[in-house]
């Protein structure tokens, strides 16, 4: 009965220690963005819940927006990653791997290689990065889809990472897969598409 006692506080301690390590990767990024000169929330001077229209300068400003599914979608993603690569860790310690990628790509997102990136090759036109507080509700959006899909049968998680998927390409012809492929290979039909809406 001790050991096992002591097996379970050692448990506890080290999901506090990954998840305080998560917190403290969330707040690196809040501050390189703060030192990279990103505004803290929307030049508009106010907050939103939603952000609904994508070709406007609150896109990418306020706590939500047509993005967010994109980011649960990344959750979902890291958890599976997680899963393989660090097999029989706790959750927590996968669940830091998951925070330090989507912390890193948030960081480089808004960098100014990569804003000029989606300016020039994707129907992001008038993007010029997310707000900190854009950024950092983007990566509790990760948080919560890696927490799905570790609670989630997997036929479910990909039930609705393909949904999601298909909801924002026919709402707003834009989607994870389709701003992944713009970045990376862009296509004018794709483009032509995507700016017909």
């Amino acid at each position: 009965m001790t050991i096992a006692a002591g097996t379970d506080d050692n448990r506890q301690r080290w999901a506090r220690f990954w998840l305080m390590a998560c917190l403290g990767v969330v707040v690196v990024q809040i501050l390189t963005q703060y030192f990279m000169g990103r505004l803290w929330i929307c030049e508009c001077g106010y907050i939103k819940f939603w952000e609904g229209v994508v070709k406007s300068s609150g896109n990418s400003q306020h706590i939500t927006d047509w993005y967010t599914p994109s980011h649960i979608i990344h959750g979902f993603l890291f958890y599976g990653l997680g899963h393989l690569a660090l097999r029989g860790k706790p959750l927590s310690a996968r669940l830091l791997l998951a925070t330090v990628i989507e912390s890193a790509w948030e960081i480089a997102e808004n960098t100014p290689m990569v804003i000029n990136r989606y300016r020039s090759a994707t129907i992001s036109l008038d993007y010029f990065g997310d707000s900190i507080l854009n950024s950092t509700m983007d990566t509790l959006a990760m948080a919560t889809g890696f927490l799905l899909a570790s609670r989630l049968p997997v036929a479910v998680t990909v039930a609705i990472a393909i949904v999601l998927e298909l909801f924002t390409a026919w709402t707003v012809r834009d989607n994870l897969t389709l701003n992944v492929l713009m970045l990376v290979w862009p296509l004018d039909a794709v483009k032509g598409w995507q700016a017909g809406l």
